[in-house]
């Protein structure tokens, strides 16, 4: 079995330094439009859940508490907008340099709250400082067109403007990077923001906040980067309903998502969502197999199982698969899990007790509709939110491996031909990543091709889970078809201005017009 590592917890050196450096308190405030404000909504406790015990309280912002942070907000972006983006991106330079500085500490304190090991919470920090690295690049490449005109003596081009206010809704598992995604591109681009984080990791957003507003007062910069932590209704509806804001950022749940989209379209404002993933992984019998067991493994265990990108469903060829099965099984019963904060734990606790009843629900579902429990699938009987990583066999793609379960479980089936894989891997709502491991390249340039995955990721030799930000990050269908990080995705924090100038002197009409008194 799982080895499991007992450590001491609670709230270590480093992250107390932290919570007193940045002043974090027994109780903090929640909402922060350039200065804290005094709010009286109920109180939140975040809770470590590698043991249960609270970490500090938050008191949540009202409904009149986020007005007065749009307002705020909305000021900022007046002012913000005026920078030049290769100064806007001067301080999201000293912002990644302030990272640097906090990232053990920082990324201490994610690990503590949210529940992912050390390796991955310092590891979030890092991701930040890389994105506030390439949105500094994109500062000083944020470019149009240009086209030519059919009309002479005419030019005609595109450029960019900074689009406005933009809303930021963030899940647990990712408390701080996916922030980062979006607040260091659109704060090149011109744009202030506010945030609202899950309510399970509002600590390491109010430590975030108080870095970033550090650097904007070195620079005498307007409050752009503000906080508003709430309830979903009092909140989260104001802001989605909110005309002040072009835009909605939302990662989390389909069901979240649709509601986010439905409110937003109906004020015709743009929402960028990140849903649900449902992630599949093709083991060919031609695949290098100590590679493909490295990438199933952390692909599947890797943050608990809790992340959009987590390996869901393997697919194994025929002729390897009891090979695989045999070893996947041997490698799952060396993982150490534990403590969050243990350098050496593999896998650390679900993020709420709530979320191991749902897990525990979706393997008896797997089990009544003809699943296989291969390895694991019991609770772990120890103070936090632990569970053993789990294998479950099925013989075809069963109801419940069409949802997505936000835990360490593991849908495999077998497969003899490509083709009708791909068509079954794709046959779920939802359309993140995907991959595929194999040595050939007919195989990988087919499950590449247009008719190959559907999702928004595809990969050779490497498992679904690790993007590096440089690409745009984001899937299709139930995914709700956002992209965020790098590429172009800058295009969606700004408004397109298409621009035709006449130097000549006469006014000639497109497609040949005349229109003369």
């Amino acid at each position: 079995m799982s080895t499991h590592t007992q450590s001491p917890s609670g709230t270590d050196q480093s992250v107390a330094e932290l919570l007193a450096e940045l002043g974090i308190e027994a109780e903090n405030s929640g909402a922060f439009d350039g200065s804290w404000i005094d709010t009286k909504g109920e109180l939140l406790t975040a809770v470590n859940p590698s043991t249960g015990e609270p970490i500090a309280s938050v008191r949540q912002a009202s409904a009149a508490d986020y007005d007065r942070v749009a307002s705020a907000s909305q000021e900022a972006f007046a002012v913000w907008r005026t920078w030049t983006a290769p100064s806007r991106g001067e301080v999201v330079r000293q912002l990644a340099e302030e990272l640097r500085k906090y990232k053990e500490p920082l990324g201490r304190l994610v690990s503590l709250e949210c529940g992912k090991v050390l390796s991955e919470g310092l590891g979030e920090v890092q991701e930040m400082i890389d994105m506030a690295d390439l949105a500094v690049g994109m500062s000083r490449q944020l470019f149009g067109l240009t086209m030519h005109s059919e009309r002479p003596q005419h030019r005609m081009y595109e450029q960019w403007h900074p689009l406005g206010p933009i809303g930021i809704i963030t899940a647990f598992n990712f408390p701080v990077a996916v922030w980062a995604w979006n607040a260091t591109v659109a704060a090149v681009a011109g744009d202030s923001m506010i945030w609202k984080p899950s309510e399970i990791t509002p600590l390491t957003a109010i430590a975030t906040t108080r870095i970033a507003q550090r650097v904007l007062e070195r620079n005498d910069a307007p409050p752009i980067f503000n906080l508003i932590i709430g309830d979903r209704i009092e909140v989260g509806e104001s802001m989605t309903k909110d005309r002040r804001l072009p835009l909605i950022s939302a990662t989390g749940s389909v069901a979240m998502g649709r509601r986010v989209g439905e409110v937003v379209a109906s004020r015709l404002g743009r929402s960028l969502l990140e849903l649900g993933g449902n992630n599949g992984l093709l083991v060919m019998d031609d695949a290098d197999l100590d590679l493909a067991l490295a990438g199933v493994l952390f692909g599947a265990v890797g943050t608990a199982g809790q992340r959009c990108t987590t390996t869901r469903r393997l697919f194994l060829h025929k002729n390897i698969a009891e090979e695989f099965k045999a070893r996947l099984v041997k490698a799952y019963g060396s993982v150490r899990i534990g403590d969050a904060l243990d350098p050496n734990t593999l896998m650390g606790p679900l993020v709420t007790a709530k979320a191991v009843d749902v897990m525990m629900d979706a393997i008896e579902a797997a089990k009544a509709q003809g699943g296989k429990v291969l390895y694991g699938g019991k609770r772990i009987d120890r103070p936090g939110n632990f569970v053993e990583p789990t294998l479950i066999e099925v013989p075809e793609q069963l109801p419940i491996t069409c949802d997505e379960t936000f835990a360490p479980i593991l849908y495999i089936l077998e497969f003899d031909d490509l083709d009708e894989v791909i068509a079954l891997h794709n046959s779920v709502p939802q359309g993140l990543s995907s991959a595929i491991f194999t040595l050939n390249m007919r195989h990988a340039e087919r499950f590449l091709a247009a008719t190959g995955s559907d999702c928004g990721i595809a990969n050779v030799n490497i498992g679904t889970s690790g993007a590096e930000i440089g690409g745009a990050f984001g899937g299709e269908k139930d995914t709700g078809g956002g992209r965020e990080a790098g590429s172009d995705a800058w295009k969606l924090y700004m408004r397109r201005q298409t621009n035709t100038l006449n130097w000549g002197t006469e006014l000639p009409l497109a497609q040949g017009v005349e229109f003369n008194l």
